[in-house]
């Protein structure tokens, strides 16, 4: 039996979906493309969607739209897929980071409302969170708090009634780093309408594919109107084909990756409860292996929507050793995250080291994304599962 780590869940009518835009004229923004923004619109209650052909380009013209720029900080924290930070180092932006909750992986509330007061205070109180150096572009020029960055890890909705309490009394904007979290529900309301702003993305192993893609939802007229200009080389409403109002970029999403998408976003619900009757198995049949912890959710996750299935092997194991026995018995798995702040770019720009952020480099040192996707059958989760079992014995034990 061949285990794959993820597969896109892709039925005959979005096969045909992509192969009827392929027999027509328009492959670029087109018609596609406006249905499936307000599909999103109708599915989260937005008033504005904006499709791009990333996670990372959504984020990043997030960044933009909330005028973060050189110098500026922007709180965010070190465990998540490096774009996530990327996206406002790309505008010269300086990170703070804040360790995460270990249960969620999502972001310390506790923690972000020190680390935002002490910020905003300055001074000493403000340097324990900075950065110990900058990079030459920041070198003299570190300014104020302009955001928050949350990231709802593994689709679990982060705790957003506690950061907009924390950003309001600073007019902060908060964005959503959605892009794991499709979805998934905070007490009742939908991931991604929780901030300012919020972006999902479409990657082959997320809840719905494009391919590559990516949507951003908000309900701001002026950030939308902007978004929309700079995804399209800058050209705002009113311009011609050749005119550009705005230094802008090509993160157009295309009429194909756009008509897969709107097909297989009218399946959402079918993929959602695939992906949730796989993750259950997985629960089931790891709860006899007491080395490994399967994922947890808090009491304000309303529902779970299931990007990746990450578990959480014993302090007392060898992490690395234990996924190299199951590749060598035909188990994929990826250490999952690293994390950001040991990112050798990182650590070279801002200082960052080991011991900087403790529960992040614990998660990042012992956890382990098993293969998942909607498209696995409980055969397939038992024999991952026979395989771990098996593997934690071999590995044996660290000094």
């Amino acid at each position: 039996m061949k285990i794959r780590m993820s597969s896109p869940d892709l039925s005959d009518a979005d096969r045909q979906a992509v192969l009827d835009v392929i027999n027509t004229p328009n492959l670029s923004m087109g018609p596609k493309i406006e249905a499936f923004e307000q599909a999103f619109c109708d599915l989260t209650g937005a008033k504005h969607a904006i499709g791009v052909n990333s996670g990372t380009a959504g984020l990043h013209l997030c960044v933009r739209a909330m005028g973060i720029g050189e110098g500026d900080l922007v709180v965010t924290t070190p465990f998540s897929f490096v774009a996530s930070t990327n996206c406002f180092l790309f505008e010269k932006a300086i990170p703070v980071f804040v360790d995460v909750d270990p249960i969620t992986g999502n972001i310390d509330t506790d923690l972000l409302e020190q680390a935002v007061e002490d910020v905003m205070a300055g001074g000493e109180a403000a340097k324990r969170w900075l950065p110990r150096v900058l990079p030459p572009v920041n070198a003299g020029r570190m300014k104020s708090l302009k955001a928050l960055l949350p990231i709802d890890v593994f689709g679990q909705p982060a705790d957003y009634d506690r950061i907009n309490a924390i950003a309001r009394p600073y007019s902060l904007p908060v964005i959503e780093d959605s892009c794991e979290a499709l979805g998934g529900q905070y007490k009742g309301h939908l991931a991604g309408t929780l901030g300012d702003c919020g972006v999902f993305a479409f990657y082959p192993n997320k809840q719905i594919t494009t391919g590559e893609g990516g949507m951003i939802i908000t309900n701001d007229d002026e950030a939308a109107d902007f978004m929309r200009a700079l995804r399209n080389q800058g050209r705002a409403p009113g311009d011609t084909w050749l005119q550009h109002t705005h230094l802008g970029y090509n993160y157009r999403l295309n009429e194909m990756s756009a008509a897969l998408g709107l097909s297989q976003i009218s399946r959402l619900e079918e993929l959602l409860e695939k992906r949730q009757q796989v993750a259950d198995w997985y629960a089931h049949y790891l709860a006899r292996i007491e080395e490994v912890t399967p994922p947890q959710l808090v009491e304000n996750t309303t529902r779970v929507s299931w990007f990746v299935y990450v578990i959480r092997v014993a302090r007392q194991v060898n992490r690395d050793r234990f996924a190299q026995i199951l590749k060598e018995r035909g188990v994929p798995v990826r250490p999952y995250f690293s994390p950001i702040h040991l990112q050798p770019f990182v650590m070279e720009m801002f200082g960052t080291q080991a011991g900087d952020y403790p529960v992040t480099e614990d998660l990042g040192n012992r956890s382990l994304a098993l293969p998942f996707s909607g498209t696995m059958t409980e055969e397939e989760v038992v024999v991952v599962c026979q395989q771990i079992a098996e593997a934690i014995v071999t590995a044996g034990k660290q000094n």
